[in-house]
């Protein structure tokens, strides 16, 4: 089966469970941004969110282990004083740099904690949309063995 048919199924199969379990809306599972998570920089990634140049702020928290000694199973979360819309992880030296990105729903804390794969040490990147401007938060991780395909 070609590659990209395969990567277009499995998205397809994970939107399609997070919205009948209520997690995304099917609208925002009809509107994934493909091109983002196919960014193979930050500054691609950046440019397909809309971000231009996120600036770094104190509002944003990034919570990630200094070493993670297994890069497929890497634990990430982001915290902020904003109010946030979106956030999203990038991590610089993936092949896809955008590893998660997550709609904020009004009313809702701004937390998030998820896994992520880095296939070997890099900068961590956590980005905050609050009032239709983009933030971030950077740490480095060092990773012993890496988790994607490395």
């Amino acid at each position: 089966m070609n590659q990209q048919r395969r990567s277009l199924l499995k998205y397809s199969a994970v939107f399609g469970l997070m919205a009948s379990a209520g997690l995304i809306s099917v609208a925002q599972a009809q509107e994934w941004n493909k091109a983002a998570f196919e960014g193979k920089g930050l500054d691609d990634v950046f440019k397909i969110l809309g971000a231009g140049s996120p600036d770094k702020s104190a509002a944003v928290t990034l919570n990630a282990p200094d070493i993670a000694e297994n890069g497929a199973v890497v634990p990430v979360g982001i915290t902020t004083t904003l109010k946030a819309e979106q956030m999203a992880i990038l991590v610089e030296k993936n092949p896809s740099a955008l590893a998660a990105q997550f709609f904020i729903p009004a009313g809702t804390e701004p937390f998030i904690t998820t896994r992520i794969k880095m296939g070997q040490t890099s900068n961590v990147y956590a980005l905050v949309k609050a009032d239709g401007k983009w933030s971030m938060a950077v740490k480095e991780v060092k990773v012993t063995l890496g988790g994607c395909g490395g």
